[in-house]
């Protein structure tokens, strides 16, 4: 018998673990919002779910109920998130728009940055902070410098 990867087929090697208060409802929503396809799902007997796992953008990311006792700490509980999800897309503004008609709170509109990115942030249900960004030029250091002094003096 052969020894399995260390990496399982299909996952990244930083992979987020999303914490939330109604976990059963928030796949529902990723699922509209984003596009999301269901992988795993893990029922508890009490309704709540163990684990769960979506495809959004291509990337893999795994979902939990809260579950204080066993310290899963949604960011509602702790009154917000210092964490932020990175997603690149094809479309920004499309993606961006479609999260907030589904439910998300538009925290930044999208808009071209000096880094060479179009990007917006936004605040799913849950409490958890995502950026969307769509890379539109490639950029030396010099010139995100330059870019950067630019716009923001």
């Amino acid at each position: 018998m052969s020894t399995p990867h260390y990496l399982p087929a299909g996952m990244h090697t930083v992979t987020p673990h999303l914490v939330c208060a109604g976990a059963v409802e928030a796949l529902e929503f990723y699922k509209k919002a984003f596009d999301a396809v269901e992988t795993i799902r893990l029922p508890g007997p009490d309704g709540k779910l163990i684990h769960a796992m979506l495809i959004i953008a291509g990337s893999p990311v795994m979902f939990t109920d809260e579950m204080p006792h066993c310290g899963a700490i949604s960011p509602k509980t702790l009154k917000g998130s210092p964490v932020t999800i990175h997603l690149y897309v094809p479309d920004t503004d499309a993606f961006y728009a479609r999260a907030v008609a589904a439910g998300a709170t538009a925290v930044m509109p999208p808009a071209d940055m000096f880094w060479g990115d179009r990007y917006g942030v936004l605040t799913d249900p849950w409490g958890h902070s995502w950026s969307i960004a769509t890379h539109q030029q490639d950029l030396t250091p010099a010139e995100i410098e330059a870019n950067f002094k630019k716009a923001c003096g």
